[in-house]
């Protein structure tokens, strides 16, 4: 059965009556009025999806009205009705904004399928707007979690700059959160309707790296078969977050210098620049006044990039925020494995405080999941823990045995990928080491899935 609201503005009235009756019959709900006043108000009060509505009426022209309509409600959509068309009229309405221009009489059989497709459009706007409307309560600032007065004077500098769309230089730690800030400063800012692109630097050769910025026309090299939009292109009108600027090779540099300073670029193998309005958020964990000095960093892009720094701090610098941040991260991997966890022991709350975290929020985020996937109990435990975790501040009489470290580490691989269903990329991904060293694991414990 069909949805939605449908506005019919005619003042023939049996016209408008026999109209009406056959797209009830559809499922629609439906509205009527004779006058394109009347139609205006019943538009401000009530949620129309679209209007069916007469060219020529008592008090005005249908084809003006459609752009009075888009100024105002520009989700409706507005199909005209016309007794006799014409081009001037037909160009004139679409130009306006009108779906479609359609004959009375002639086109009767095209109005409902027309509506139809009308009805599907605005509802499509409805749920991209919802789905945007979702991402950009994800990537709020009140998502970022955190009490310490290092964390809320970097927040409170972010919110400052959102609305400004200057260029922001985030400098930290890796796994310190520097995607989420960009986020929430794109989310906070003018630009939130549009694109958020990521790219992190450090994951390509130079080559494909400036392929997949730039773009490159048909041709360029052997397997551009086809002409393929860069990421700055694809971002137009939005961000551009780029991680690990300090990875980018220095002759891409100045040509991201150029977009920064004229808001344009040169696709591999073209001749004739791009233009783009873009903004830029870039994040290093490297100094890169250091690395100007080295001759490893232009400095005219140092200065580009560096409009206005935050500087995130190391999870070692904030350990308050411990124990909130512990807790989102339950609730997200007891949601997702469907387990029932309370909490913490005051142990295991203990190591995580005493530990120095060198790969911070992402590092935490990991050791919870872990944890969880271990706990067969209604807390987590210190037994939950890695064991270079459990062993954390505490004071030993004599040294641990490699017996005991073996027995730890061989139970924990084992219950890992008992968990994985011996699924082996992903339990070396959750135990946070390479396939390799996993495979050498198993052969030395001799272990095997346990299904």
């Amino acid at each position: 059965m069909s949805t939605g609201t449908v506005l019919i503005i005619d003042d023939e009235e049996k016209l408008r009556s026999l109209l009406a009756r056959i797209i009830r019959l559809e499922g629609y709900q439906v509205l009527e009025a004779e006058t394109l006043k009347a139609g205006g108000r019943l538009l401000d009060k009530e949620d129309v999806d679209v209007v069916l509505c007469d060219v020529k009426l008592p008090d005005g022209n249908g084809v003006e009205f459609v752009r009075e309509v888009k100024a105002k409600h520009a989700e409706v959509e507005v199909i005209l009705l016309t007794a006799y068309g014409n081009i001037t009229d037909g160009v004139t309405a679409m130009k306006n904004g009108a779906f479609d221009y359609i004959t009375k009489g002639d086109d009767n059989d095209k109005i409902i399928p027309l509506l139809a497709r009308a009805m599907e459009k605005v509802q499509l706007q409805k749920r991209v707007a919802q789905l945007e409307q979702q991402v950009g309560k994800k990537y709020t600032f009140e998502t970022i979690l955190g009490h310490s007065q290092l964390i809320a004077d970097a927040i409170a500098l972010a919110k400052k700059v959102a609305p400004a769309d200057a260029t922001v230089l985030l400098l930290g730690e890796t796994g310190t959160g520097k995607e989420v800030f960009a986020q929430a400063i794109h989310y906070g800012s003018k630009r939130a309707a549009k694109p958020f692109i990521a790219l992190n630097c450090s994951a390509f050769s130079k080559e494909l790296l400036e392929s997949e910025l730039f773009g490159h026309k048909a041709g360029s090299f052997t397997s551009a078969t086809k002409d393929k939009k860069g990421l700055i292109e694809e971002a137009n009108w939005g961000t551009l977050f780029l991680d690990e600027i300090g990875e980018m090779h220095i002759d891409l540099q100045a040509k991201l210098l150029r977009v920064l300073e004229a808001g344009e670029f040169i696709k591999v193998g073209d001749t004739r620049p791009t233009r783009v309005n873009v903004r830029i958020i870039a994040a290093t964990n490297r100094d890169l006044q250091q690395e100007v000095m080295d001759g490893k960093f232009r400095e005219d892009l140092f200065y580009r990039l560096n409009v206005f720094t935050i500087s995130l701090p190391a999870l070692r610098d904030r350990k308050r925020d411990i124990p909130q941040l512990a807790e989102f991260y339950l609730k997200v991997f007891t949601g997702k494995g469907n387990k029932r966890i309370d909490g913490f022991s005051k142990e295991f709350l203990d190591r995580l405080q005493q530990h120095e975290w060198k790969g911070n929020i992402r590092e935490l985020k990991n050791i919870i999941e872990r944890a969880v996937i271990l706990s067969d109990g209604s807390q987590l435990t210190v037994d939950n823990l890695p064991s270079e975790l459990q062993t954390t501040g505490v004071r030993t009489t004599g040294p641990i045995s490699a017996f005991d470290l073996a027995s730890v580490e061989k139970l924990h691989i084992q219950r890992v990928l008992n968990h994985t269903k011996g699924n082996k990329t992903e339990a070396a991904r959750l135990l946070n080491i390479g396939l390799t060293t996993l495979y050498r694991k198993i052969e030395e414990y001799k272990l095997s899935y346990e299904g």
